[in-house]
């Protein structure tokens, strides 16, 4: 059955050049799927903005990988818009730029996804929104794992070959030495301290659940994890990298994360229906 109200679908550039066929497919599934359906091809996140802004009524498809969907949530969220407005993602990528839309429930293959926009289900999500607008869908990790940006090909990684390799040992060489230990760090969970600057942190890690936050501080082995559930963490520390979702940010001073409970609205697929045994009838409603 056809969605009852027209769709915008924004096209990320990324996507179209990565895998134009599942592009072109997901296009012709949502628009024998739905009327009035308007397809924006942006160059890039300053019309997709745009085109967000002046929707009106129609209901955002975003068909592309992670990052785009994580700018359409940021998007939404600095215009107020995620409370009045239901999203749908069609995951179009390499396979390790769309992990984070598949952990969230949406088929990774374009037709299925594209049947679930029109078909599916709405789904609520809890976020965690910084004080920079920042959004985390999923968890959020600090410092990054070393070479992580390196292994996931993400802007600031080193090219391939003997010229990458060649800058890669350039910046090692001019990189200070790393100190013993870890970072030093100062997270305060509701205003709790969990660690403070005087203790070596291997990781922190944040994830939004149940209307709050959960934190992980990891020290040394022996001590064992600081745990806290919380609606606002905040960590501070000397210029520290953090990697939340698909995305390396910093180096920054100081940060904090608060909860958002069931804000992002997301179109899954529709709940399977409960299985019958053979021979058992199906339940009916009660007369009243």
């Amino acid at each position: 059955m056809p969605v009852p109200h027209p769709l915008l679908v924004l096209v990320d550039p990324l996507a179209r050049r990565t895998d134009g066929e599942s592009v072109r497919i997901a296009r012709d599934v949502l628009a024998a799927g739905s009327p009035g359906v308007k397809v924006c091809l942006p160059d890039g996140p300053e019309e997709a903005a745009r085109a967000l802004a002046r929707r009106g009524r129609r209901r955002p498809v975003v068909i592309g990988d992670d990052r785009a969907l994580l700018r359409a949530v940021r998007l939404l969220h600095l215009e107020r818009g995620l409370a009045h407005c239901a999203l749908s993602v069609v995951p179009v990528g390499r396979p390790g730029s769309v992990a984070l839309t598949g952990t969230l429930g949406v088929p990774l293959d374009a037709v299925r996804a594209a049947r679930t926009v029109l078909e599916g289900r709405e789904r609520r999500f809890d976020l965690l929104i910084d004080d920079s607008g920042g959004v985390v869908l999923g968890d959020l990790r600090i410092p990054p794992l070393h070479g992580e940006r390196e292994r996931r090909g993400e802007p600031g990684g080193p090219s391939r070959g003997p010229l990458g390799r060649c800058r890669s040992l350039v910046r090692t060489l001019a990189r200070p030495a790393p100190g013993p230990g870890a970072a030093r760090l100062r997270v305060e969970a509701d205003g709790v301290l969990l660690t403070d600057l005087d203790s070596p942190v291997e990781r922190v890690s944040l994830t939004p659940g149940g209307g709050l936050v959960d934190v992980v501080v990891r020290r040394r082995p022996e001590d064992g994890p600081v745990r806290a559930r919380a609606r606002t963490v905040t960590v501070s520390g000397p210029h520290f990298r953090y990697r939340a979702d698909a995305v390396v940010s910093g180096p920054v001073l100081t940060r904090t994360w608060t909860a958002h409970p069931s804000a992002l609205r997301l179109t899954v697929p529709p709940a399977d229906p409960p299985v019958v045994p053979p021979g058992v009838p199906p339940q009916r409603p009660s007369p009243a």
